[in-house]
């Protein structure tokens, strides 16, 4: 594994329960700051509960739904009932949870080096070379990763280097992912890129039941973005207060998004009490690639998962599950091909399509219609002045839809699958396809 953060802990996790020898090179060293918005929704939970893990979260705040402020509305929802995920989240940062995943890991047998940094990968071809840096994706133009044999690292507390082979390679080092862009994995350009930027405040709110989302953020100028702006208790004084950008269309590439932070800290609502007395330090942030736009996610003895593979949901930009999940995903193949299935690998792709395929390409449909400002505004707008349309959002968004009933939820979201199969297909979705 390249990189134990939720991808790489959880693949880890369910390789080593399973019995295999797992080996995995994590760059910082446990506990340590990751940016993230820190909210856990019931997909999340369910993982960590598969885990054996939610009881290390029965410290950190547990929130009952969403409250969404939009075009003048504030509407609280509680998420939704479902067969197979709980009804409540946890806020937890990512500063305490990923060494609890990781250290889980370790008791299922997995071996995990801290403070190890994979430099390169040991390539079975040395002459194989990634793509230039502008080339729209391997995946696309069939290019396939090269054959791997492990990596070299190098001790961060020593400064030794030395190499670690493996029969098979899991590529989950994160949303820059310098290991995956140096076997030749690129994201589709086409698709929506997230830029997010967060941090936290003392507030005397940390405690409250939901977590709190803002879909009408506004730049300097007081004219709506696509994005939105959040508020995550933390039940430990603090609130996480974050702004998230869809950079999918040009005219949005140019916000800066330090100012759009600035300016939403300023326009919420007063009673969090968001000021720079109770800032506890500047902002971090970072690029967000969504809706599994990182090509390809396998090789010949590899797999990406995670945010390397850019599993980010784009309804929502949820990344921590479907870190959770693609690890588990890649688990499953990565099990049958350690058991003599040649082909298991190839059917790691097939596996993410069929858990995610038709879910995100919905998704970036309802990503190029919100980037219109007036499109959404009347659709936001619109679904604010309803709780019950807003509700049946939030589970499309969230991704809860139910399995065994046909409501209004499921309706809206099969007749979005039909707008969106009658849109031209994106690269991703004609590289797959092929």
């Amino acid at each position: 594994m390249i990189g134990a953060g939720p991808g790489g802990s959880s693949c880890a996790l369910w390789l080593a329960e399973a019995g295999w020898d797992v080996v995995a090179v994590e760059k910082k060293r446990f506990p340590r700051v990751k940016t993230c918005g820190d909210g856990l929704t019931p997909r999340a939970v369910r993982q960590l509960a598969d885990m054996g893990l939610e009881g290390e979260l029965a410290g950190s705040h547990r929130f009952e739904g969403l409250r969404a402020h939009g075009f003048g509305q504030v509407l609280d929802m509680r998420w939704p009932e479902h067969p197979s995920f709980p009804s409540y989240g946890y806020t937890i940062t990512r500063h305490d949870l990923d060494g609890i995943v990781a250290d889980r890991a370790v008791k299922a047998g997995a071996t995990v080096y801290q403070a190890t940094e994979a430099l390169e990968p040991l390539l079975e071809d040395p002459e194989a070379t990634a793509p230039a840096d502008d080339h729209p994706h391997p995946g696309a133009a069939g290019a396939p990763l090269p054959g791997c044999l492990g990596a070299l690292v190098r001790d961060r507390d020593s400064n030794k280097t030395r190499e670690i082979r493996a029969r098979y390679i899991v590529i989950a080092d994160g949303a820059n992912s310098r290991f995956g862009r140096a076997l030749g994995t690129a994201r589709d350009r086409t698709s929506p890129m997230g830029m997010a930027l967060r941090g936290y405040y003392r507030s005397d709110r940390h405690d409250d039941p939901f977590i709190e989302s803002h879909l009408d953020i506004r730049d300097a100028d007081g004219d709506v973005v696509p994005g939105y702006g959040w508020i995550f208790p933390l039940g430990d004084g603090r609130v996480n207060v974050g702004v998230g950008l869809l950079s999918t269309d040009k005219r949005w590439r140019g916000v800066n998004t330090s100012r759009l932070m600035e300016t939403f800290v300023d326009f919420a609502p007063k009673s969090w009490g968001l000021t720079p007395k109770s800032c506890c330090g500047p902002p971090t942030g970072g690029k967000l690639p969504m809706g599994l736009a990182v090509l390809p996610h396998a090789g010949p003895n590899t797999v990406v998962v995670g945010d390397a593979a850019g599993s980010i949901n784009p309804f929502n930009g949820e990344g921590i599950a479907y870190g959770y999940e693609t690890g588990r995903l890649a688990a499953a193949s990565l099990g049958e091909a350690l058991s003599g299935d040649t082909e298991a690998l190839g059917r790691y792709d097939q596996r993410l399509d069929d858990a995610y395929g038709s879910y995100y390409k919905v998704a970036r449909a309802f990503i190029r219609l919100i980037s219109n400002p007036e499109a959404m505004k009347v659709c936001v707008g619109a679904g604010m002045r309803s709780e019950f349309v807003m509700s049946q959002l939030l589970r499309i968004m969230a991704n809860l839809m139910r399995p065994d009933t046909l409501g209004p939820a499921e309706l809206a979201y099969r007749a979005m699958e039909l707008v969106a199969d009658i849109l031209p297909a994106s690269p991703i979705e004609r590289a797959r396809a092929s």
